[in-house]
């Protein structure tokens, strides 16, 4: 028996297994004392309930060898595609939005999920086409890989699981043998593509977002309602902040989704500058560990899974903190761990199992 702990503890890796602990439990703490201005702590429970079956999806998947999980990829990305068409005629709409299909019991989101499946799939074509990615036909590709998923979200409409999704395509294709060449003239396309979208793709309540976030004084009590009291909460909070469950802006719900899009608002407020710091340099960590996993792992394809991840964290915690501080416009993109979301929650520990299972095997290939 004590063997059998021992061995499975061995699965673990021991700093990655922590910081993220430490931001989990961070994460459960802002959910409770945010649900104290709620008649019940429903959020908290159901978060904590999350939590743990997040933690069952991570266990099993640190000791699921992700060779395997690749070569089931083909199956799983025609599963998350139907689903994607599924949610656009039968998902539950919340604020003009169809991202959810209510299984009583849960609410999945699958663009929660497409993020993990598109960095399995990319991560297995690259590592089976190694050293072919400079044909532009291999390059539209991967682009396709991703982008069929990513414009099916941007249907829902979820602009920022979309941008998510690309955002790991591109970082993906950074790291692979790509010229520097082509890297630019991707740069390029992008940017003619971001015009398009501006004129043609968004919605209006999209363009106004963007707009509010060069000018926050264009619709003070509409659209840029959102991003002000975000910022208030986050310079109310001062340096040691208000204290637990003690935050105005959060308590007295003039803060919009501060469970969700602002909740590191919330916590600016409640913990100050100081705590806000210890919570981004928790990411920090996190990040680095990831990247020590990818240089360190056994094979290309665990080096393109964990570097996925990587940008996966890096992309979302980015943009949520800036978003929260005034510095990005309001997409919707969720703070990995702290957010409310069972979708999001669970997606993020299986993420984290997939980077334990590399690091695993690294380590066993070494000894």
């Amino acid at each position: 028996m004590k063997l059998s702990t021992l061995n499975l503890l061995r699965t673990f890796d021991g700093p990655l297994l922590l910081v993220s602990g430490l931001l989990l439990a961070a994460g459960l703490t802002l959910m409770y004392t945010s649900s104290l201005a709620n008649p019940t702590l429903t959020i908290f429970w159901r978060q904590l309930l999350f939590a743990c079956a997040g933690s069952v999806v991570l266990l099993l998947m640190a000791r699921y060898n992700y060779h395997t999980l690749a070569k089931i990829n083909r199956g799983t990305y025609v599963v998350l595609i139907l689903f994607l068409v599924f949610v656009l005629f039968f998902g539950r709409n919340i604020r003009g939005s169809a991202r959810w299909i209510d299984l009583g019991f849960f609410q999945l989101q699958p663009a929660e999920f497409a993020k993990i499946v598109v960095i399995v799939g990319l991560s297995r074509w690259f590592y089976l086409f190694r050293g072919q990615i400079n044909a532009w036909k291999n390059v539209l590709i991967t682009l396709l890989l991703a982008g069929i998923p990513a414009g099916l979200v941007l249907v829902e409409p979820d602009l920022g699981s979309s941008m998510v999704i690309l955002a790991v395509w591109f970082g993906i294709l950074l790291v692979s043998p790509i010229s520097k060449k082509r890297v630019f003239i991707l740069i390029l396309c992008g940017m003619l593509a971001a015009g398009l979208a501006w004129q043609f793709g968004l919605h209006d309540y999209q363009r106004t977002r963007l707009e509010i976030f060069l000018n926050p004084g264009l619709d003070p009590r509409g659209e840029g309602y959102n991003l002000r009291q975000a910022i208030i909460a986050v310079g109310s909070g001062q340096l040691l902040g208000r204290g637990l469950g003690k935050g105005l802006q959060s308590q007295l719900r003039f803060l919009p989704e501060r469970q969700t899009d602002f909740i590191f608002a919330t916590a600016a407020e409640e913990i100050g500058f100081v705590g806000s710091c210890v919570l981004v340099g928790l990411y920090v960590l996190l990040m680095l560990r990831i990247l020590a996993v990818a240089r360190k792992a056994r094979d290309e394809l665990g080096r393109y899974l964990a570097f996925g991840i990587f940008f996966l964290f890096f992309f979302q915690v980015t943009v949520n903190i800036a978003m929260n501080i005034g510095l990005a416009p309001v997409t919707g993109i969720p703070l990995p761990l702290l957010s409310y979301g069972g979708s999001s929650l669970i997606v993020t520990c299986l993420a984290l199992g997939i980077v334990h299972n590399i690091s695993w095997q690294s380590r066993a290939l070494r000894f």
